[in-house]
């Protein structure tokens, strides 16, 4: 089963056991514009909560993506990296950006579900 989480900064977390999916929401991606260009974190790379961890530019702007967790990346996202643009379509989708094995779930609990999202963004 997965369970999707949110931050307060606009990146979803889809979990799945100790393995979370990350990547902006549609929301974020609306701010943004359109995308241009995506830097994703090195495979192995162990993140900090909170710690700046992937690169999103767009026309308008450039954004952090920050780790949600902390914990060791196990993959990116190959496609998002050769297709940025990918954002602009499938933001809470195919373009994640990459997968970490998170380290303590317990910092899991600062995150909101989506009705607490929808709000925190109304």
């Amino acid at each position: 089963m997965t369970t999707t989480l949110y931050t307060s900064d606009h990146e979803w977390l889809a979990i799945e056991g100790d393995v979370a999916t990350v990547g902006i929401t549609d929301y974020a991606q609306q701010q943004l514009g359109d995308v241009v260009f995506v830097e994703l974190p090195k495979v192995g790379r162990v993140l900090k909560k909170a710690e700046p961890a992937a690169v999103v530019e767009s026309v308008k702007a450039a954004s952090d993506v920050y780790a949600p967790v902390t914990g060791e990346v196990l993959e990116t996202n190959a496609e998002l990296a050769a297709e940025p643009a990918l954002v602009n379509s499938e933001a809470q989708g195919k373009a994640w950006f990459f997968k970490i094995k998170m380290a303590d779930r317990s910092e899991l609990g600062g995150l909101m579900d989506e009705a607490a999202y929808k709000a925190h963004t109304a």
